[in-house]
């Protein structure tokens, strides 16, 4: 059941929201917790772990049990009263509590966070806007038709010494102090010199050796390597030449044109890979515009962002850091260390970025405002399809689901940005890049506001030099 919020707008872009949680979901928790603790109880009469939830209240006491349960359950009302008021919040939250509620009321808390800023708007139609042009080089077409080479190369074994470029056929076992290592061996092993696979150093030590020789290849793992019984070891791997195998690239000529795809001709292979590469390259460039026209309109609104919001909303990108490295398995402190900054240091650098982000949310919520939109179930849906896929279940089903937890506010308000980001895209104006930079360049009264100046200049006065 959704948690009931009331939301009070406060000065300096904070909100106070007044939260009820229905007694039945406050009775819900409470018995939850009761079970929980049953299971490690221990009363005669009673199996362990089958004690019912009613007597682990009467042996223990109502008020201490809801006291864990809200402790337990109050993060979950809090994300349900945020999503519920639909307001974009920033940092830390200010909680109050108030009184454990009697059996049969609900219980009541309230919050006070900060929010993004409003944003008054200037002009936010019509704007030209800077829009590159998708450019593939000729070397990138080239590095394309080198793969193409390699994925139909042949491969011949020669009586020859290993030379760079070709392939060894190699068993090895590796050792440090004497003492192999897990993962330092292998087998029937395919091995391209200067393919740099293998630590930097092995395969130097291979060219020049013949089918059926026997080298002793002697390299030091680098002090940050993944594995910390290696990093900084020096290694011995006995290697077995068994076979040397040159590749024999096709000419890059018609024929292998019409063996490696579609195409008669190289020309015409080329021309493809080349439009292939461009279309690659549009998604990144709609993007690209689409936030250059917000940044825009962004710049012509006035928007009261405060340091304090700054440092709040850096805070907020660096714990969403800390969070998916943590996904990967990597420590936060360990990654610090990888990248020689501290904590603070990456929270400063990233203020910039956070500026820009609360920036582009204030003026979206604000074009959203001004143009009236709403975002309707149908809309809803389809947006939902996707992710029902994934889960097997059916978009309706979903969706219900998610208002159930009050989590389909946030999906919504999502959607209501994206579409006021359409409205700016679509009645912006694209311009050549090299336009837009000359315009940013060109000095102007405002510019020298903004730079401030001490007094405002008028035409009456001698023109300051424009910035070189």
């Amino acid at each position: 059941m959704p948690v009931k919020t009331k939301v009070t707008e406060l000065p300096d872009s904070r909100v106070r929201l007044d939260a009820e949680v229905p007694s039945e979901e406050v009775e819900s928790s409470l018995e939850r917790t009761a079970q929980e603790i049953g299971r490690d109880m221990r009363i005669p009469g009673f199996r362990k772990g089958k004690v019912p939830a009613q007597m682990v209240i009467r042996r223990i006491g109502r008020e201490a049990v809801l006291e864990q349960a809200v402790r337990e359950s109050l993060p979950q009302w809090y994300e349900q009263a945020i999503l519920q008021a639909d307001v974009s919040t920033v940092g830390d939250p200010k909680l109050d509590l108030s009184d454990l509620p009697p059996a049969g009321e609900p219980l009541s808390f309230s919050i006070e966070v900060s929010v993004t800023p409003k944003a008054a708007l200037g002009t936010y139609k019509g704007l030209e806007v800077g829009r590159r042009d998708p450019q593939v080089p000729p070397e990138v077409v080239d590095q394309e038709l080198e793969r193409l080479r390699e994925a139909v190369a042949r491969v011949d074994s020669v009586e020859r010494p290993l030379a760079e470029g070709d392939l060894a056929v190699v068993d090895f076992v590796g050792s440090v102090d004497d003492t192999p290592f897990a993962g330092g061996e292998a087998r029937d092993y395919m091995l391209e010199i200067g393919g740099g696979r293998l630590i930097e150093g092995f395969e130097e030590q291979l060219v020049g050796a013949s089918a059926g020789e026997r080298r002793t290849v002697e390299v030091d793992f680098p002090d940050e390597y993944h594995s910390d019984e290696l990093a900084g070891k020096h290694a011995t791997f006995e290697v077995e030449v068994k076979d040397v195998k040159e590749k024999q690239l096709p000419d890059l000529d018609d024929d292998f044109a019409s063996e490696a795809s579609e195409f008669d001709t190289l020309e015409e292979l080329r021309a493809d890979i080349e439009d292939k590469l461009k279309s690659a390259q549009e998604g990144t460039i709609e993007e690209e515009f689409r936030q250059a026209v917000v940044d825009a309109a962004a710049a012509e609104a006035t928007i009261d962002l405060t340091d304090e919001l700054v440092a709040a909303r850096a805070e907020e990108m660096w714990s969403r850091t800390e969070h998916a490295l943590s996904h990967q398995g990597i420590d936060a402190e360990t990654y610090l260390k990888a990248s020689g900054r501290t904590r603070e240091e990456l929270i400063e650098e990233a203020k910039a970025d956070a500026d820009k982000q609360l920036r582009r949310e204030s003026v979206l919520e604000a074009v959203a405002d001004a143009e009236s939109i709403e975002v309707s179930d149908d809309e809803l849906l389809d947006a939902l399809r996707r992710s029902a896929e994934r889960e097997g279940t059916k978009p309706e089903k979903l969706l219900e689901r998610l208002r159930k937890s009050g989590r389909d506010a946030s999906i919504r308000h999502d959607l209501r940005l994206r579409k006021a980001a359409d409205v700016l895209a679509e009645n912006a104006t694209s311009i050549p890049v090299e336009q837009a930079q000359a315009r940013e360049k060109l000095w102007t009264p405002e510019k020298e506001r903004e730079a401030g100046a001490g007094s405002l200049w008028t035409p009456g006065d001698k023109a300051p030099k424009p910035p070189s």
